[in-house]
């Protein structure tokens, strides 16, 4: 007898290294989701599909990889912010076009979509040290350009986005006007536990109870719930009460860290608002928030430094002026 349960427990603990050791190994297969299953890795479609002006742009981030992103530019130019949208982790920017669209209809912006690497056209592999690198070269990219008013660039991230842009709003206090995040989760340490229920015991955040053993051998964390606390631009915290996937908790306790040490926060819940359709089904209260967010924290303070036509530029002046 005891030799059978020594060989059970031995059983046991190989089975259980020997799932450790793939967890390390391939986790970011499981974290990054570049290509939906079944669908190719390329673009469905462009925004000329659905009649929206754009820019093809190619970047490089500081460690050499070649980046693509999408500008898309507002018709007619310069009415309102530059949102650099940062997409949700399954797929690529061409499945949120339909969002952008609206967006732009909506709020009157132009918007930046940069295709994470190993997402879309870019080249690489996803991780976090790479992907905090690509987020800063599109900002830098958009700080660069004569053609939007740099004083007015807002991050929206949704889900993984919202985590990459908190890292991108804590790093650049003042090239950043405001922070808009949408599902975000507190940190992938919290995710595992929810996906995989075993790796409670080993990985968690700061949002999770005891000591967790496996902790430092995830290499993309996503700690934003360690990040939020050092952000010192506007935050609007958008929420889906029904998300299936990242629990509702998880941006409340974000925004409850946030609030603890910068009062120009804000929290929009919409009751009926899943993880990838809370923009649809907020219906016209969702856009209203985020505009009325958009006044009050990123107003139009300044002519924009664009070279354009007389005719634009003294329309632009009019509508700074008003």
């Amino acid at each position: 007898m005891v030799s059978f349960l020594k060989a059970l427990v031995y059983g046991a603990g190989g089975v259980v290294v020997v799932g450790m050791v793939a967890l390390v190994a391939l986790q970011e297969k499981l974290v990054y989701v570049p290509v939906l299953p079944g669908l190719a890795r390329s673009y469905p479609i462009t925004p000329s599909r659905l009649r929206l002006d754009y820019e093809d742009v190619w970047l490089r981030s500081s460690d050499g990889v070649r980046l693509h992103a999408w500008f898309v530019k507002h018709d007619p130019p310069l009415r309102g912010p530059t949102v650099l949208f940062f997409q949700e982790n399954a797929g690529n920017i061409a499945h949120r076009l339909e969002f952008v669209r609206i967006m732009m209809q909506r709020l009157h912006c132009n918007v930046f979509m940069l295709s994470y690497r190993g997402y879309g056209e870019s080249d690489g592999y996803p991780s976090q040290h790479g992907i905090i690198k690509d987020a800063q070269a599109a900002l830098d990219h958009l700080t660069q350009r004569n053609d939007i008013d740099p004083s007015r660039i807002v991050i929206f991230g949704r889900s993984l986005g919202g985590a990459v842009g908190s890292v991108l709003a804590k790093n650049n206090p003042d090239k950043v006007s405001a922070l808009i995040l949408e599902n975000t989760f507190t940190s992938i340490l919290d995710m595992a536990g929810i996906m995989l229920p075993f790796l409670k015991w080993f990985i968690g955040g700061s949002a999770s109870k005891g000591l967790k053993v496996l902790n430092c051998l995830v290499r993309s964390p996503w700690s934003t719930i360690d990040i939020i606390e050092q952000i010192k631009q506007p935050i609007l915290f958008l929420s889906g009460l029904q998300d299936e996937l990242v629990p509702p908790s998880h941006m409340q306790m974000l925004y409850s860290k946030a609030v603890e040490h910068n009062r120009r926060c804000l929290f929009v819940d919409f009751p009926t608002g899943m993880h990838m359709d809370t923009w649809f089904s907020g219906g016209d209260r969702y856009w209203r928030n985020i505009q009325l967010f958009l006044d009050q924290y990123v107003p139009e303070i300044k002519q924009c430094k664009s070279r354009c036509k007389d005719d634009d530029a003294d329309d632009d002046h009019d509508t700074a002026a008003r």
